[in-house]
């Protein structure tokens, strides 16, 4: 390589740009020098700028001129023994599959490895000393030049992580960079260096994985099939950006709770449980939530649910070009979005298709799906499938709770001569469940009434059969006319009692480490007599009744608490007081003044107050009750507690009219 001719005076008179970038020297500061400057002191080897002698010697050729004056050119020559290791080394750094470059302090470019040249279009020639950004414009190459300018003056690497397409690359690839400073053994810096390595394939694994992450925590935390589904979708569309498009289409049994038949139907009717994308859906172009709609059985969901594998598609195959030719509509949308690859999953718990999942991606996203999708989409498909049959599960729960509560509590008016009743009691939803709230009405001789609220512990079937069993229990009790805290006392023991195991040494560890559902349960009985107008009551651990006098003024009865059913040996105590004519005694549940808001005190207040609002019936009261102490009521799946109300209101005659019409105000516990 030559780097420099010299004038009759051995001074430098001509210089290589290949000499600037081997020797550091610039043009205008070495031209007119000695050649002995650029030597060493044996005359043998080149010296850079900085002083360090260079695996380079010099060779001169003589030169012979028009005035006969000796003129030298000279030549960089390996040291003995270099040539082979820098020809191997430049080969390395000029084949790595890196991106390699070197930028000088300013930020152009000195050099280029084949693949940046290759990946930037560009020969070395039209780069070389251009920077960064005059060639590549766009935000990520900014920051990159940033971090080269940035290195160049502190000495100090970089590591960022690029999101980018270069000229030559048809879609973004996901980019490691590191830049780091190029310095000599004194540690000035006279160059910085840049290693890009496209590791695309490991951010895709890391997304997969970040998915798969993502829906164990936000998938399944709540019992609704609907809102399961709809998780899902959130998490492959707007959190994770797997997909533009996904809809859920269950089997109509899956919402009734019911367990699909073996084997997928034909034609197979499907409901939309949920859908969402990253752009509106044009109309008319998919079926609503909540919508039965029956697919062609070219479709994918179809054709998934019958063969029980994953659909991997693109719009070119045929099965798929014979699908929207079937499907009008949803060719529509592909069309509209550009939609290029798809995948539709069995949603299958147990053994048993349950429906579908589609996943759609658009021409906004370039990457078609691939056989690694499909791997992390069935992974995550499968466990969504388990949260939707434990939401089935649970539905079918809910459905023979809620049937047999009903069966339990009262399911008709009960005709008294001397008070008027009425109950408010809505079935909790969402992940709860049916609660164990329940109350009667008792007709006792004398024109007396029998007034009693429960709360069991737990939700569910058990519950409503604990509750039964109580219920039936203070009947019994009732029909022999005990006092309530007799009454109370009875009930206790029964309770008590059925909680033990009849043979210890048969009882298995489980069920007699298991608590019955009754042991822990609230109950509040009371006595009113229209003749005497009184009323005596006692409590287990139930919240004490609100008493509401002819001048609206509400309080609370002062009533010994006593202990929850089922501890045994304890106490209770009864309480009696007056009911003036006209006036509204007020039995409740706990979730009626429980708030995460407040506290039971403020609970009670608020109780109080809405029981003093002057309403044309006990019907429109239970209804202001319900409505000013928990307005989320009439939505349950927003519900926070199991609530119930009965109101009793005193007559000031004795003609017989309707009394207990039994509803009482429920919401569910979360």
């Amino acid at each position: 390589m030559t780097i420099a001719v010299t004038d009759g005076a051995s001074r430098v008179a001509y210089w290589s740009r290949e000499a600037q970038e081997l020797l550091g020297y610039p043009p205008a500061e070495i031209i007119g020098r000695p050649l002995d400057d650029l030597l060493s002191a044996d005359g043998a080897t080149l010296r850079h700028r900085d002083g360090s002698l260079l695996d380079t010697r010099a060779h001169l050729s003589p030169l012979v001129g028009a005035t006969q004056q000796q003129y030298f050119l000279v030549t960089t020559v390996p040291s003995p023994g270099t040539g082979r290791l820098q020809d191997l080394m430049w080969w390395m750094l000029e084949q790595q599959s890196p991106s390699l470059t070197i930028h000088d302090r300013d930020g152009r470019l000195l050099w280029a490895n084949e693949a940046t040249r290759w990946a930037v279009g560009y020969v070395q020639s039209e780069v070389r000393g251009r920077r960064l950004t005059e060639y590549l414009p766009g935000s990520a190459f900014e920051e990159a030049e940033r971090r080269i300018l940035r290195v160049g003056d502190t000495g100090e690497p970089e590591y960022t992580e690029l999101f980018v397409a270069l000229p030559r690359e048809p879609r973004a690839h996901a980019w490691a960079v590191d830049v780091f400073p190029l310095k000599d053994a004194h540690g000035r810096v006279h160059a910085v260096g840049m290693v890009a390595n496209d590791y695309s394939e490991q951010h895709h694994s890391r997304e997969r994985m970040a998915l798969l992450s993502e829906a164990r925590t936000r998938i399944g935390a709540s019992l609704d099939v609907a809102g399961t589904a709809q998780e899902l979708v959130d998490v492959t569309v707007a959190v994770s950006h797997f997909a533009d498009f996904v809809s859920v289409d269950l089997l109509e049994d899956v919402f009734r709770g019911a367990l699909p038949g073996p084997g997928a139907p034909a034609p197979v009717s499907l409901r939309r449980a949920a859908q969402g994308g990253t752009r509106p859906l044009p109309p008319d172009t998919a079926p609503g939530v909540g919508a039965i709609h029956t697919p062609p059985q070219s479709s994918p969901i179809v054709r998934c649910q019958i063969t029980g594998r994953t659909v991997l598609g693109h719009m070119q195959d045929p099965d798929i070009m014979r699908w929207l030719a079937e499907d009008p509509a949803q060719e529509a949308y592909a069309r509209a979005f550009g939609t290029h690859s798809l995948l539709a999953v069995p949603v299958r718990a147990h053994g048993v298709i349950l429906g579908a999942a589609l996943f759609l991606r658009h021409a906004a996203s370039p990457d078609p799906f691939g056989p690694d999708d499909r791997t992390v989409i069935e992974d995550l498909v499968a466990k969504v499938a388990v949260c939707l049959d434990n939401a089935r599960r649970f539905t079918h729960e809910r459905g023979i709770a809620l049937a047999l509560q009903r069966s339990l509590l009262p399911g008709r008016p009960t005709l008294h001569p001397a008070v008027e009743t009425a109950s408010r009691y809505v079935p909790a939803g969402g992940n709860a469940g049916v609660g164990g709230d329940w109350f009667d009405v008792i007709p006792l001789p004398g024109a007396r009434v029998g007034l009693v609220v429960g709360d069991v512990v737990g939700h569910g079937i058990n519950a409503s059969a604990t509750m039964g069993r109580l219920r039936t229990a203070v009947r019994t009790l009732a029909d022999i006319d005990l006092a309530p805290d007799e009454l109370l006392t009875h009930l206790d023991d029964i309770v008590t009692h059925s909680g033990l195991p009849q043979d210890v040494d048969d009882a298995d560890d489980t069920s007699a480490s298991q608590i019955p559902g009754d042991i822990g349960a609230t109950c509040l009985y009371a006595v009113y007599d229209p003749v005497s107008r009184t009323c005596s009551l006692a409590r287990a651990g139930h919240p004490p009744p609100i008493l509401v006098g002819p001048d609206a003024t509400a309080q609370v009865v002062d009533l010994p608490a006593g202990p929850p059913l089922g501890l045994g040996s304890l106490p209770f105590e009864a309480a009696e007081f007056t009911v003036p004519e006209n006036s509204v005694l007020a039995l409740f549940t706990d979730g009626l003044i429980e708030s995460r808001h407040h506290d039971l005190d403020e609970g009670n207040r608020s109780l109080c107050r809405a029981l003093a609002r002057p309403e044309p019936s006990l019907e429109a009261l239970c209804d202001t009750v319900l409505d000013t102490q928990h307005p989320a009521a009439s939505s349950p799946r927003k519900t926070g507690a199991n609530k119930l109300c009965l109101c009793l209101n005193s007559r000031a005659n004795a003609t017989p009219t309707a009394s207990p019409p039994d509803r009482s105000s429920s919401s569910r516990r979360s």
